[in-house]
């Protein structure tokens, strides 16, 4: 049994791994042994079969407030290179996410914030309770929500992006919807059920065909249109000689 003191909590069930972090008291700040405890995990999910989906969640009222202050502050007198390595531990977790050849989903109530509103948009999808709020206030601290930046400014263009992390603002899980900050949002009463739904839904799909998909759709962002279409039809091609493809639709077509 885990001490409820660890930084990241780890169940699997049912083919859903799920990653907790442990700090409510500091509103799962992402320290560093919390940043290893998510790689930990992450390495145990692109190698361990049984996993199928990732899952994060936040233990307490909130999802993630971002960086742990504490130790950004002391980090003032270290010098550059130390502190790049030290923003790599967060880098490093957004670019496994993304390789990461299974889903992932980010389950977010209360707040999402800086890094870890970053966390949230890493994965997959993102679902939100609708009392959840995202926001990018580094500018309020003197300081850059730097790597963040990428993700936020792909989901949500150059405007929409730009103003908010120009300004810190929170918004709702509604505006953060419209924005394109997160896949869908469901009421705070059937929150814990609909979760449980789609994660039991990801969870019964084809593990090669999704892998595949989000290969593909990662490598199209790099692509012109013709090379786009060109990628997929190799895709296409290879997915027909998969095992799962002919299961499945034997299966279909079954009277």
């Amino acid at each position: 049994m885990q001490a409820m003191t660890e930084p990241i909590l780890t169940t699997l069930t049912n083919g859903v791994l799920t990653l907790t972090l442990n700090r409510p008291a500091k509103r799962n700040a992402l320290d560093t042994a919390t940043l290893d405890g998510l790689a930990q995990g992450l390495a145990r999910a692109d190698l361990d079969r049984d996993v199928r989906v990732v899952a994060l969640r936040g233990a307490g009222k909130d999802f993630c407030a971002g960086a742990d202050l504490t130790e950004l502050l002391a980090s003032v007198d270290r010098s550059a290179g130390e502190n790049e390595q030290a923003a790599l531990a967060l880098g490093e977790i957004f670019l496994v996410l993304r390789r990461l050849p299974k889903p992932s989903v980010a389950i977010v109530h209360g707040r999402a914030l800086a890094g870890g509103a970053g966390l949230a948009q890493a994965c997959d999808i993102v679902i939100a309770s609708a009392s959840a709020r995202f926001g990018y206030p580094e500018i309020e601290r003197g300081f850059v929500p730097a790597m963040v930046m990428t993700m936020l400014r792909r989901s949500a263009g150059e405007k929409r992006a730009f103003e908010l992390v120009a300004t810190g603002r929170q918004i709702a899980a509604e505006e953060a919807l419209a924005v394109g900050l997160v896949s869908r949002v469901i009421p705070d009463a059937t929150f814990a059920d609909d979760v449980d739904k789609l994660l039991a839904r990801l969870a019964g799909l084809s593990p090669t065909a999704f892998a595949l998909t989000k290969q593909l759709f990662t490598e199209l962002e790099q692509r012109s249109f013709t090379d786009g279409v060109l990628l997929g039809a190799r895709v296409n091609a290879l997915s027909r000689t998969t095992e799962d493809f002919r299961r499945a639709v034997t299966e279909f077509l079954r009277p």
